[in-house]
């Protein structure tokens, strides 16, 4: 009768014991999602098998928070983006950040960015007059944040200018990296504090795309930009072609490249 009367106390204690687990078990399990969503913002769209990589975690754990992200609206599934030839079987499904998901960081501010410059191009006409307008605050507004660029980019080792702009944008929140491609390099940024006011507005992105060529001293072009849909605003800098100063010539070609700001290559 001894034992018989001490099970059930043993079983309600185990009972008790795997009760009490969950109740801290939603609260790690938010924050492992949000280092999910995060690592997305930060490397652009990524695999089951990458971010169970850099975040240490089994790729059964990252799928499990993979389909609430999607469900939440927080994250997408796409088909991976290859550059160049594509080799045999199904591309890898990759997940990137919706808009909603961007929402959820650092970007409050963007309505009133919008609102500002909806304020711009209605002050000065509207119609062609108006998009001047907005052309000319975002070329001034970039150019400022190129100067708090210009020194770190200057030092720099030319092979290592590419990487210097990257690490300067991250600072501003731009999330960017640099990267070997052929004939080249990349310069992604997975993030962009203005996104929504770029989607409205392209003239930001043509605006970045022409201070990028300016910082590095070469024509750049602009491959995919978040404002567009892309899961990365990607930019592609050649080996050669280096312009010293702008002139006519130089103008052509960043202004050719700038137009392609916000549309992805056919």
């Amino acid at each position: 009768m001894k034992y018989a009367s001490e099970a059930p106390n043993e079983r309600a204690a185990e009972l008790a014991a795997r009760s009490a687990t969950p109740a801290s078990a939603p609260e790690e399990q938010h924050g492992t999602r949000n280092r999910v969503a995060r690592s997305i913002l930060d490397h652009g769209p990524s695999t089951a098998a990458e971010l169970a990589q850099r975040l240490e975690l089994t790729q059964a754990a990252v799928r499990r928070h993979l389909d609430t992200l999607v469900a939440d609206g927080v994250v997408e599934p796409r088909e991976k983006r290859v550059y160049g030839a594509r080799g045999r079987g199904r591309p890898a499904k990759v997940f990137a950040l919706t808009d909603c998901g961007r929402d959820a960081f650092d970007q409050a501010y963007d309505k009133l960015a919008v609102d500002a410059l909806h304020w711009i191009e209605q002050s000065a006409g509207g119609g062609e007059a108006g998009r001047a307008a907005v052309a000319a605050f975002a070329r001034a507004r970039l150019a400022a944040q190129a100067e708090g660029y210009r020194g770190t980019i200057e030092a720099a080792a030319p092979g290592r200018r590419t990487e210097a702009l990257a690490d300067a944008l991250s600072a501003d929140g731009y999330a960017a990296t640099a990267r070997s491609a052929p004939v080249g390099e990349q310069l992604c940024q997975h993030h962009c504090p203005v996104a929504h006011a770029a989607e409205r507005y392209p003239q930001l992105c043509e605006a970045e795309t022409e201070v990028f060529s300016q910082l590095l001293g070469t024509h750049v072009q602009r491959l995919a930009t978040i404002a567009h849909g892309d899961g990365v605003c990607t930019t592609f800098i050649p080996k050669t072609g280096k312009v010293e100063k702008a002139d006519t010539s130089t103008t052509k070609t960043t202004t050719a490249s700038a137009s392609t700001a916000g549309r992805n290559p056919e």
